[in-house]
C-alpha cells in the first residue's frame, strides 16, 4: 500500500476546539473518513495549529524541510492548510523543492471536519488519493480539482470552489475516474530543496491617483527592504507624469532594492508594450509574466534568499523554475 505522510498545519479542515495531537488527531481523521485507510498507509505530522494569516516564510522552511528529509520514506505528501494563504504556502514550496519526483497535495476546507454539509471530508480524500499518482508538482486539491500550486489564487470565501489557476488548466480533475492533464512537469535533473526565503518584500497595488511622493515615504522609511512586488493596471502599466512612479523605481532598484512588475488581471504581461508600462522596465524593473500575485511574492522572496547577486536573482526571476509561467 502507498505511504503518504499528511502534514498538519492548521486551518478550518481541522477545528475542533482542543488542542492537537498527532495520535489523537490521527485517529479522529481515520474514525471520521475511514476511506482514508482503503487508499494509503498514512502518517501524521503536526507542523503547527494556526490560523493561515499567521503562517510565512518561517513555517515554508519548515514544511520544505520536512518534506525534503522525508521524501524516500514516503510515495506522498498532503499538507493540511487555512484556505487564505494556502496559494502562498503552494507557491513557496513549488519553488523550494526543486525537481521534485513525487505529489505533494495542499488541501483544506470552507467548513470543518467535523460540521454537517462539510466539503473537508471530499477534499481529503481527494488529496491523499492524489498523493498516491504520479503528479510530481506541487499542488492544490480542491472541490474536484488539483491545480499547479504556483497558479492558483483564492478567488471565492463561500464558495467549496474556492480555488482557482487562470491560464493553467487543472493537473487533475476528479469525478467518477480521475483524469490527469497531459501539462504535468516531470522531473529532468536531481531533487534538491532550498527553502530559504527573504522576508523583506512589500506589495504596493497601484490605484489612481496614487501619490508618489507618499509611496516614497511609506517605503523609504525600512532601510531592511529588499522588495517591492508593484501590483499594476492590466498590461503591467502605472500612471505617467506628475503620477509616475518610475523615478522611485529608478531610487529603489539603485539602492539594491529589486522591483518586480505584476498585474492586478491576469494574463500574460509585456512592459516593453505600452509607454506607460515602458517607464518602469527603463527604471531597471522586472517583469513577472504571466505570475499570479502569489507567485510572484513568493519567488521573489526565494530569489532573493538563495541569490544575493543581482544577475544570478534576475536570471532566476525570469526563468520558468516551476511552471509559473508556462
Amino acid at each position: 500500500m502507498p505511504r503518504v505522510l499528511l502534514l498538519h498545519t492548521g486551518g478550518t479542515l481541522g477545528m475542533r476546539g482542543t488542542p492537537l495531537e498527532p495520535d489523537t488527531y490521527a485517529a479522529g481523521l481515520t474514525e471520521t473518513v475511514p476511506e482514508l485507510l482503503q487508499i494509503a498507509s498514512l502518517d501524521i505530522r503536526i507542523i503547527c495549529n494556526l490560523d493561515s494569516s499567521d503562517i510565512g516564510p518561517v513555517h515554508w522552511t519548515q514544511l520544505a524541510q520536512s518534506i525534503a528529509q522525508s521524501r524516500q520514506d514516503y510515495d506522498g505528501f498532503v499538507v493540511v492548510h487555512g484556505t487564505d494563504t494556502m496559494s502562498y504556502t503552494a507557491g513557496a514550496l513549488a519553488f523550494a523543492l526543486q525537481n521534485l519526483d513525487r505529489p505533494v497535495v495542499l488541501t483544506g476546507a470552507q467548513r470543518p471536519l467535523v460540521a454537517h454539509r462539510t466539503d473537508a471530508r471530499r477534499n481529503l480524500v481527494d488529496a491523499v488519493e492524489l498523493a498516491t499518482r504520479p503528479i510530481p508538482e506541487v499542488g492544490i486539491c480542491f472541490d474536484g480539482l488539483f491545480m499547479r500550486g504556483c497558479r492558483t489564487t483564492k478567488s471565492n470565501v463561500h464558495d467549496y470552489r474556492a480555488f482557482d489557476s487562470p491560464g493553467c488548466q487543472p493537473l487533475a480533475r476528479l469525478g467518477v475516474t480521475i483524469e490527469l492533464g497531459e501539462h504535468i512537469r516531470q522531473p529532468t535533473l536531481p531533487f534538491f530543496c532550498d527553502a530559504r526565503f527573504e522576508a523583506d518584500v512589500v506589495v504596493v497595488h497601484i490605484t489612481p491617483g496614487l501619490r508618489p511622493a507618499m509611496l516614497e515615504a511609506m517605503l523609504g522609511g525600512y532601510e531592511q527592504l529588499r522588495g517591492v512586488v508593484f501590483a499594476a493596471f492590466g498590461a503591467g502599466t502605472t500612471p505617467a507624469g506628475a503620477h509616475s512612479i518610475a523615478p522611485l523605481v529608478r531610487k529603489l532598484v539603485d539602492s539594491g532594492v529589486e522591483a518586480l512588475v505584476a498585474t492586478q488581471s491576469t494574463g500574460l504581461i509585456d512592459l516593453s508594450l505600452y509607454q506607460n508600462s515602458r517607464q518602469l522596465l527603463d527604471a531597471g524593473a522586472i517583469s513577472a509574466g504571466g505570475m499570479r500575485l502569489e507567485a510572484a511574492v513568493t519567488k521573489l522572496m526565494h530569489a532573493l534568499a538563495i541569490h544575493p547577486e543581482r544577475n544570478a536573482r534576475r536570471l532566476y526571476l525570469e526563468a520558468d523554475v516551476a511552471g509559473e509561467l508556462a
